[in-house]
């Protein structure tokens, strides 16, 4: 799923809604192990896992090895020991963890520490990734560039979610379900007559409520992709950024 033109991005919105966010939460704590901090980058590993599962496998990880190297990587990462030297300035989720895991794998102490599957960290039963990884096609993209496209449509598809939920707490599941392909700035695959008569709207209310959904679905990426800057000022770049990736898959 892609998000729309520019109409979907109101400029001012997440810059407006910036406030604290999880990776700047984990950052500012630096060291300390704070709750807060603890909860916000236990809640970026679980949201952001599948990239960095995908990586190693792209580097040639059995799947079971594959597991318990993520794992352990995690277990390190919410250890503090991997942000003892990181600067806020340019520290990017995205990038901090792809650079911290390629150490990570370099490092003997996986080897000699790798976490058991079904840790603390992550439920392998429950995320089924190998079911994931193997309905992707192979390709001949390197490593670093599956990376970065699963990366991109791991925030894409969060943001999907947010807004589905939302959906279904006010009872509107079935418009969701009708109109959301229509979050790609095209028309949506139905007809709008079609789709007035199976929702009992107007022509003009689904169109309206197409373009309610681009919108709504605009901000919560926008404030997606916030949860792994620093700053309001970096959100446009990284977003940017994600939809080149994504748009040239």
């Amino acid at each position: 799923m892609s998000p729309g033109d520019r109409d979907v991005w109101p400029s001012q919105t997440a810059a407006a809604q910036f406030t604290t966010t999880h990776w700047s939460v984990v950052l500012a704590a630096g060291q300390n192990s704070s709750p807060a901090a603890q909860s916000a980058l236990e809640q970026l590993c679980r949201s952001y896992w599948y990239p960095l599962y995908a990586f190693v496998r792209r580097r040639g990880y059995s799947p079971e090895d594959a597991q318990d190297l993520t794992q352990s990587f995690f277990e390190r990462l919410l250890e503090r020991d991997l942000l003892a030297d990181l600067r806020p300035a340019g520290a990017r989720f995205r990038s901090f963890l792809l650079h911290a895991l390629k150490n990570h794998l370099a490092s003997e102490w996986t080897r000699a520490h790798a976490g058991k599957r079904g840790g603390a960290i992550l439920s392998w039963d429950e995320l089924s990734p190998e079911a994931r990884y193997a309905q992707e096609a192979a390709g001949a993209e390197s490593p670093d560039a599956a990376f970065e496209r699963r990366w991109a449509s791991t925030v894409l598809q969060q943001a999907l979610d947010r807004l589905r939920q939302e959906h279904v707490a006010a009872a509107k599941e079935p418009l969701f379900d009708l109109l959301a392909d229509g979050l790609t700035g095209a028309a949506p695959s139905q007809p709008y007559a079609e789709l007035a008569i199976k929702l009992g709207m107007t022509e003009a209310a689904v169109k309206m409520a197409v373009h309610r959904l681009r919108k709504r679905y605009g901000e919560l990426l926008r404030l997606e992709v916030a949860q792994t800057v620093v700053t309001p000022a970096e959100i446009d770049q990284e977003l940017r950024h994600l939809l080149s990736v994504f748009r040239n898959r």
